[in-house]
């Protein structure tokens, strides 16, 4: 097939050169015509026709005037179409230009954002302190007598501060993994004895929703490489994310697993609503709830699973999560296992 293909030559280079030769005065409209219908008529018989040989053909133009049409015109494309690299060039700089400072804006934004975080979860720690410290010292009958009404609100307080404290250690954390300053020690960690302390401690708050919390694991199941602090954290957070988001009657449960000679893997799994396939990456979107609603009924900063999954990254592993909507969710995560 590459036989029949014509020959290549600059007049195929020249897009309208039929208009250009009229508007150089070099032949009329009637005869460009002509020239036009020559070469529908040569190209009918089989013949690959050219406009520029249709001329010579009748006598209209000769090859050196062509010739120079042609230059003259390949060389008018250049020109233009440097122009236009230029042009493009420099849109291309203006425009990396903008994104450079839109993105260091950006930057500057989240710095501004961590730092604001830091500093409020800071300062409110102290007065906090405070409320808290007076509270027990009235709880305990330390400042006085108090009625059983009086004690009752004053336990509601403490509650509520307990809260409160949570959540600002919970923004301070946030703020130093945002700034890549989470400190992690990992040591030799009884993951074991983690977990149950978290399903002890979360058992108040299951009882209360009506949640069955269930604990599936051996008892030589081997210790960790972790950070005690901060996966203990973990656990006590998927453990209160999975009775949140869990109705009255189901359950949570939180298993552990060896899967070959390294490998402990931690599973919470929950019946709760679940998660829609689209909504999955969101959840881990600092500050972000799916029911971002002035009405939504679930608590929380939208903080807890975005540091649930820089905690477990920080450790090595990665979270996996498997969910569907109304069928509830699946936390999971590896921990590198250590010998005893």
């Amino acid at each position: 097939m590459s036989q029949n293909l014509p020959k290549l030559t600059p007049e195929m280079l020249i897009p309208r050169m039929g208009e250009y030769i009229v508007q150089k005065g070099l032949i009329s409209e009637s005869d460009l015509q002509k020239a036009l219908a020559y070469q529908q008529d040569q190209m009918a018989k089989g013949n690959h026709y050219l406009l520029g040989q249709s001329l010579m053909d009748l006598n209209m133009l000769d090859r050196d005037t062509l010739d120079q049409v042609v230059t003259e015109q390949i060389l008018q494309l250049r020109s233009a179409l440097q122009s236009a690299n230029r042009n493009l060039e420099q849109r291309v700089k203006e425009r990396t230009s903008e994104l450079n400072e839109a993105l260091q804006r950006l930057s500057e934004l989240s710095q501004l954002k961590s730092n604001f975080v830091s500093n409020i979860s800071h300062e409110l720690r102290t007065p906090l302190t405070h409320v808290k410290g007076y509270i027990e010292l009235l709880v305990a009958g330390s400042l006085g007598s108090i009625s059983d009404e009086q004690r009752h609100a004053l336990q509601v307080s403490q509650r509520a501060t307990a809260k409160l404290e949570g959540m600002i250690e919970d923004l301070i954390m946030f703020s130093l993994a945002s700034k890549g300053e989470m400190s992690m020690k990992l040591q030799k960690v009884d993951i074991r004895r983690i977990v149950s302390l978290a399903a002890k401690s979360a058992l108040p708050k299951a009882e209360e929703r009506g949640v069955q919390v269930l604990v599936s694991a051996v008892e030589n199941i081997p210790s960790v490489q972790a950070d005690p602090e901060k996966i203990g954290w973990v656990v006590n957070q998927l453990l209160d994310n999975g009775i949140k988001f869990t109705p009255s009657g189901g359950s949570v449960v939180i298993s552990l697993k060896e899967e070959g000679h390294n490998l402990v893997i931690l599973t919470v799994t929950d019946t709760g609503i679940g998660i829609p396939s689209n909504k999955l990456k969101e959840i881990f979107e600092p500050f972000h709830q799916l029911d971002g609603s002035s009405t939504r009924h679930f608590g929380g900063t939208g903080l807890g699973l975005s540091l649930v999954r820089q905690i477990v990254e920080a450790h090595g592993s990665l979270l996996d999560v498997q969910s569907a909507e109304g069928k509830g969710s699946i936390f999971k995560f590896p921990l590198l296992a250590l010998g005893e």
